[in-house]
């Protein structure tokens, strides 16, 4: 087989194939993207920038999603640690339902999270006498992100702690560690590039949600309620400044997290 060699690399005719038929499915993912920010006047984006709806709407969105990350992330890396070490009856079915808020649709997951935190919901018949309204409110939103968004921290954390070698921790446990010190000291740091990469997928999804959200909560308006709500009253004129802005603020916030995780993973 012919190669060519590039750069001190040898690469073969399919391996330029295959670069070429890769680079068109990042065409397909950034022309969309590309050409809304150069058809979108900067004037327009300013004045957008401007309006206090847009700013709360965009503030709402990052810092709910960074509560219910942090808040979700107590119980879910447990969860992680315990299915990446230990096989149990019915381990499967635990992993499967996990995967369930990819596979069905957002607007039913949206519809399920509000039976559960509605006054005659489960959950919403605790906090009701309690004088807490989930539907509506910051918190509603922050569980309906979380549902959507569990997923990708569970399941990223898992794989990194099945990487963790157990002969590690099995020489702490030798040496008197307890297990939860072994977590904290063995499993975690070891484990924690891929448990920062699920925390940032799932801080990044939980962001971006809209199907779900919008069922719970209208109002107060996340970003991308307020883009669908611009679009549907005022048109793509108005809705696309809105897109722009939140879009992005998203890279630059995923972009940081991404950084703060990589430095933060070497220094691990």
């Amino acid at each position: 087989m012919r190669r060519l060699l590039v750069g001190g690399y040898r690469f073969s005719w399919f391996h330029i194939a295959a670069a070429l038929l890769g680079g068109v499915v990042l065409l397909f993912i950034v022309a969309p993207i590309l050409g809304m920010i150069i058809s979108t006047p900067a004037k327009s984006l300013i004045e957008t920038a401007a309006e206090q709806e847009v700013v709360r709407s965009i503030w709402l969105s990052v810092w709910v999603a960074m509560a219910a990350t942090l808040v979700f992330a107590l119980f879910c890396i447990p969860l992680a640690y315990l299915l990446a070490r230990f096989d149990f009856p019915f381990k499967r079915l635990v992993l499967g339902i996990i995967d369930l808020p990819i596979v069905i649709p957002h607007s039913a997951a949206g519809i399920a999270v509000l039976g559960l935190i509605a006054r005659d919901g489960l959950l919403g018949r605790l906090t009701s006498p309690l004088g807490i309204e989930l539907v509506g409110s910051p918190a509603g939103i922050a569980i309906a992100m979380a549902f959507v968004s569990v997923p990708f921290l569970i399941n990223a954390a898992r794989e990194g702690f099945a990487l963790v070698p157990e002969r590690l921790e099995k020489a702490a446990l030798s040496l008197g560690a307890s297990p939860i010190t072994i977590f904290f000291t063995v499993a975690l740091p070891l484990a924690w590039r891929s448990v920062v990469s699920g925390l940032v997928m799932m801080f990044a999804r939980g962001m971006s949600e809209f199907g779900a959200v919008v069922i719970v909560a209208y109002h107060p308006m996340v970003a991308p309620v307020l883009i669908f709500e611009r679009f549907g009253a005022f048109g793509l004129k108005y809705a696309k400044p809105v897109a722009v802005l939140f879009i992005g603020v998203s890279l630059t916030v995923f972009i940081i997290m991404r950084l703060l995780s990589r430095n933060r993973s070497n220094h691990a």
